[in-house]
């Protein structure tokens, strides 16, 4: 489920060995005899390395430089041989010593070297080399395409190079790593449940018989900041196949994955999806058609709206190579066809390791399509307000290097960065680390609300819909459950927005919060509230806390819809219920400006209503003005609470 960059790499190296067979005799002057043999030796050297024989490639090497020092061909022969058992430096070593003792050097040495010296991140040699490329030819070089894009790539890294983003990324410990590969790790958005994928050696239990390894979920929770010892995710999500690229969603109730290989899916890789219900995971359930193919699906990444899910796709259709597209939930286990992100995110190289911010406007990726550091780069894009995604950003050095990038998640705070590395100083393979993420790299900052959902006179917990809604757009910015067994939820608050939050059930009638985390909010501490759904009994009151109006005036404003809206579909599930609309002001002003105030007030409520469908014989209003209070009118924060509209639920009918 990890995309390497080798196919590439076996290319170049194949055509630059046909080309070493067509190189002339040695540079030096030998004589006939010796030059025979070492001819003979460059001839069992290459044989060896199509073996991958690369310890007696080397020893024949040896024999043919105590023979002629000067011979060329054997250096270019070295740098091939370094260069497959990827020691970039070494490579350019010989080949450099080829390039000066050849008079005239074949175009495609300086190509080599040059792509040799990328993965070195000598990017100002390698830009002359490719340079020195072009200009041996007349015509129209080969490779043409790949030169231009390299040297875009050597253009862009070099100004990088210039403007380090900080980066120090810390080990996350003996609890998560361990010998084998940790990596494309995943968290929930208060940071308290932390999963990812571990690739250990196959046992007797792996199911697919060609597979070297076993790919399986863990988990670790956060106790007092600390992560704990990692467990197995288990059964029924861990099975005798290959699991990986997995996304939790913000909240914790859904897992996205990856299983390849079966005998029983669409293609070589499906998208498969699994619920949480109290400590408990569903059996996981195929996406199926029109998400997985007979091609490749990979690596989904669900947004906090909670129906919106990027993944990686090799299917016909995109720009070319892996793209990354996206698909919606419209209800549970129903998924819309899926839509390619278009040219702004995908290339006609590959898009992968898709990643969406708990804030849903800011993607990171895997592309070696858009200018880097010669590899695989992590880079973000941003939706813009007319929902377009933006010209990608290189993550830069040295989060980004010459080799490839795997994938990154972010915390929903934009502060923090997870990602793995084979870097020296890790517990062996894979490890997983953390970082400080450099500010001009960092998405929107999201904090949630978590809380729990309860009968307000029994206590027992109730699954309930949550939503959040943007008030200025009406658009659906986060959509979850609460726990049937727990009460339990999670909803991610975007900063710079005006947003409603609406708690439904089918027995209760809804209930609403607003928040306004203007951009400049910084602290990003969490809301947390149990939430008491009372029955729709007669003298019950319900507050709409998302009804505004112009100041001093009655006319509702555009955002009092979504909520108003709430209203009509619920008194529309429930024909017989008969409501008084209640308007109420605070104590600034007359008692009788403000009583008349708020019967103008409850007055455009209730013509609200029935413009929308609503008998006005299942309705009254009334203004209570400034007569019933619910806190103190001695502070603005009161004064506020003050001001509110409420229905009050007066009889059946």
């Amino acid at each position: 489920m990890i995309i390497k960059r080798d196919v590439k790499l076996v290319l170049l190296i194949g055509l630059f060995l046909l080309f070493l067979c067509s190189v002339g005799s040695a540079q030096t002057k030998v004589e006939k005899k010796v030059e025979k043999k070492i001819e003979k030796l460059c001839e069992k050297t290459m044989k060896a390395m199509q073996k991958q024989q690369y310890d007696k490639a080397s020893q024949y090497l040896k024999q043919v430089f105590l023979l002629d020092s000067q011979f060329a061909k054997a250096y270019v022969i070295q740098g091939d041989l370094y260069s497959l058992m990827m020691q970039a430096e070494k490579s350019v070593e010989a080949y450099n010593k080829a390039l000066k003792l050849y008079e005239k050097p074949k175009p495609m040495l300086y190509f080599v070297t040059a792509e040799e010296e990328m993965k070195c991140g000598r990017y100002e040699e390698a830009q002359q080399n490719y340079l020195h490329y072009l200009n041996a030819y007349t015509s129209q070089p080969p490779l043409l395409e790949e030169v231009n894009k390299q040297l875009e790539n050597c253009k862009f890294s070099i100004e990088a190079i210039k403007r380090p983003m900080k980066f120090a990324p810390i080990n996350m410990g003996s609890a998560i790593n361990s010998e084998w590969d940790e990596y494309l790790p995943t968290l929930t958005a208060d940071e308290e449940e932390f999963i990812f994928t571990v690739r250990r050696p196959r046992d007797k239990k792996t199911i697919c018989n060609f597979c070297a390894t076993e790919e399986d979920f863990y988990n670790s929770f956060k106790k007092d900041g600390i992560w704990q010892e990692r467990q197995p995710l288990g059964p029924p999500i861990n099975t005798s196949y290959n699991e990986g690229a997995q996304s939790i969603s913000p909240d914790g109730r859904y897992l996205f994955y990856t299983l390849c290989n079966t005998d029983f899916g669409y293609g070589s890789c499906d998208l498969y999806w699994a619920k949480r219900i109290g400590d408990r995971w569903s059996r996981a359930r195929n996406f199926g058609p029109p998400v997985n193919t007979k091609f490749w699906e990979s690596q989904p990444t669900i947004a906090p709206d909670g129906k919106t899910i990027y993944f990686a796709s090799n299917r016909p259709g995109g720009e070319g190579g892996i793209d990354i597209w996206k698909t919606e939930m419209v209800e549970e286990g129903v998924f819309t066809t899926p839509e390619n992100l278009g040219k702004n995110i995908n290339t006609k190289y590959d898009e992968t390791a898709p990643f969406i911010h708990a804030d849903g406007r800011t993607l990171y990726f895997v592309s070696d399509g858009h200018p880097g550091f010669g590899g695989r780069d992590i880079f973000f894009s941003s939706l813009s307000h007319d929902n377009q995604w933006q010209t990608p950003v290189n993550l830069g050095t040295p989060i980004n290097t010459p080799d490839d990038e795997i994938n990154i998640v972010i915390n929903a705070a934009g502060t923090t960065g997870y990602f793995s590395s084979d870097k020296e100083g890790g517990f062996g393979g894979q490890d997983l680390y953390y970082f400080e993420l450099d500010e001009r790299i960092r998405p929107i900052p999201v904090t949630y609300f978590k809380g729990k959902v309860q009968d307000a006179e029994t206590g027992r917990t109730l699954e309930a819909q949550i939503e959040l809604i943007d008030l200025e757009t009406s658009q659906l910015l986060t959509a979850t459950t609460s726990d049937p067994e727990t009460g339990e939820f999670l909803a991610c608050i975007l900063t710079g927005t005006n947003v409603l939050m609406n708690i439904t059930h089918p027995f209760y009638p809804f209930y609403s919060e607003n928040f306004q985390l203007q951009e400049s909010y910084s602290e990003l501490e969490p809301y947390e509230k149990n939430i008491l759904l009372r029955k729709p009994k007669i003298g019950n009151t319900f507050v709409l806390r998302n009804i505004f109006f112009e100041f001093d005036k009655s006319e509702l404003l555009p955002e009092s819809h979504v909520e108003l809206n709430k209203l009509v579909t619920y008194l529309k599930n429930n024909l017989t219920i008969e409501i008084e609309i209640g308007g109420h002001t605070d104590n600034v002003g007359s008692n009788v400006y403000n009583e008349r105030l708020s019967l103008e007030r409850a007055k455009a409520v209730y013509q609200y209503l029935i413009s929308h469908g609503i008998s006005a014989s299942r309705l009254t209003y009334k203004g209570y003005g400034e007569n019933s209070p619910i806190v103190s009118n001695d502070t603005e924060e009161g004064r506020a609470l003050n001001r509110r509209t409420e229905f009050k639920i007066v009889g059946y009918k």
